[in-house]
């Protein structure tokens, strides 16, 4: 509609310099020193949704950080949207590595660079864009709720329970999410499944205290060789993962699947180049695109022990903890994956060594059908707005909340990301392409308009 175009023409360095405020903001939820930054992020965000023309926001208070409501109801005989997004990010570790301030966005080569930048602040601050696109020109076709949560990268551990008290609240006929990413943008996609994820964090312990390596080295066990060995054995030669009934419950995918999720855009050699590696590595039999959206993994993402310190330390470490985390795929549950693990590591874990391994958060996969009429309205809207047909994938990453809102809610989800996976979230120099952010805030209307059509 040429009234949403102009209003984003006319606004659209103002929309970018209020992002860039939020991304000022270091709302790590994991770290208790941020707490009062995440609140204060909350607290922005709120008047964000006021001023995009919510009738109502409030801050709503959990056990941990709060969640943001907003709603805009203009009929209730209107279909009703739940947007979600979260805005508390990653900490920045390791900090060196930035080029920049993790927290002091800069702009080069036409992207923003800041933590949060991608995941998840410029994608769910294209959704308070695109309502107030269409609440400042008196086309906003349907009713819209936005909850913005600050717990996402660590878990979402209150969103259940805030769910479960707010059901009446929350009612809706569908959630959109914008935390995921496409293709490109000449090869726009719309993910249709996620893969669930369940961690354990692992705790060695050798001798009552540290030990000199030269006077026990060889007869008393190093906790780090001992985990680094343990960690090693949880693949084989063929990166099959070696817990026993890892495998039990995955659903293998036909012949056809298969061919149709290789379909999608890859250039193996850009793929290495982009990582700076001269080769892949992963589970034999199975495709780069197979391997990261529709195969279970199992990875350590931290381990640490003895000293860390400048120069040598001859130590042979009291004590050694690593984290690992498993995505899962549809049929796998979190907590039986998570009692597998921890029986198979008890088992293998040598008596000269004490052994604990605690389970952590986690989420289901989920698959999102393509034939729904918000998945269509979504494709319909990606048309609009990037002149050809969006391509269906399998995004590797997790969203637990996804199977929550289906669980508490009954509510089916889209997943309408506009992030890329070089956007390095997660990761130093995280970043998100101004084109990006300007063509999600230019479709995220057209969803709303078709999916009301389909009414």
């Amino acid at each position: 509609m040429q009234a949403w175009k102009d209003y984003q023409a006319e606004n659209k360095d103002r929309f970018l310099d209020e992002l860039l405020g939020l991304l000022r903001i270091p709302s790590v939820s994991a770290d208790s020193k941020y707490k009062a930054d995440v609140a204060r992020c909350a607290d922005a965000v709120k008047e964000h949704l006021l001023k995009a023309g919510c009738d109502t926001a409030e801050v709503c208070a959990t056990a941990g950080h709060p969640i943001v409501y907003g709603e805009k109801i203009i009929d209730a005989k209107l279909p009703t949207i739940l947007v979600y997004g979260h805005y508390d990010v990653q900490p920045a570790d390791p900090v060196n590595l930035w080029t920049s301030g993790p927290f002091d966005p800069v702009i080069k080569d036409g992207k923003i660079y800041a933590r949060g930048a991608c995941d998840d602040k410029g994608q769910m601050f294209m959704h308070i864009k695109a309502l107030e696109i269409m609440a400042k020109t008196n086309t906003l076709p349907c009713n819209v709720k936005v909850m913005i949560e600050g717990e996402e990268e660590v878990g979402s551990g209150n969103l259940g329970k805030f769910l479960e008290d707010n059901t009446e609240k929350l009612k809706a006929n569908v959630v959109l999410i914008s935390d995921t990413s496409m293709i490109s943008m000449e090869h726009p996609s719309i993910e249709s499944g996620l893969r669930g994820l369940t961690a354990v964090e692992i705790e060695v312990v050798g001798p009552n205290r540290d030990l000199h390596s030269g006077v026990y080295g060889g007869a008393v066990a190093n906790p780090l060789n001992m985990l680094c060995k343990l960690v090693a054995s949880l693949h084989d030669e063929n990166g099959h993962i070696t817990v026993p009934g890892f495998y039990d419950s995955v659903i293998d995918l036909t012949d056809e699947e298969r061919k149709t999720l290789n379909l999608a855009p890859f250039d193996l050699d850009e793929y290495k180049k982009d990582l700076g590696i001269n080769d892949i590595w992963g589970e034999k039999g199975y495709t780069t695109l197979e391997r990261t959206g529709v195969r279970p993994t199992l990875d350590l993402n931290g381990i640490w022990g003895g000293y860390q310190g400048e120069g040598s330390k001859t130590v042979l470490p009291s004590k050694a903890n690593a984290k690992i985390t498993m995505r899962l795929v549809p049929n796998q549950k979190p907590s039986e994956i998570s009692a597998l693990f921890v029986k198979h590591f008890n088992s293998v874990a040598p008596g000269c060594v004490k052994v604990t391994v605690t389970p952590g958060h986690g989420g289901d996969p989920v698959v999102t059908p393509t034939n729904s009429p918000a998945y269509l309205a979504a494709a319909k809207a990606i048309k609009t707005t990037f002149g050809k047909d969006p391509i269906p994938t399998r995004g590797g990453g997790s969203i637990p909340i996804v199977a929550l809102f289906e669980k508490t809610l009954g509510l089916k989800t889209v997943l309408l990301g506009f992030g890329l996976d070089n956007d390095n979230i997660h990761s130093p120099n995280e970043k998100y392409d101004l084109a990006n952010f300007y063509k999600g805030i230019e479709t995220i209307p057209y969803f709303h308009k078709y999916f009301t059509e389909s009414f």
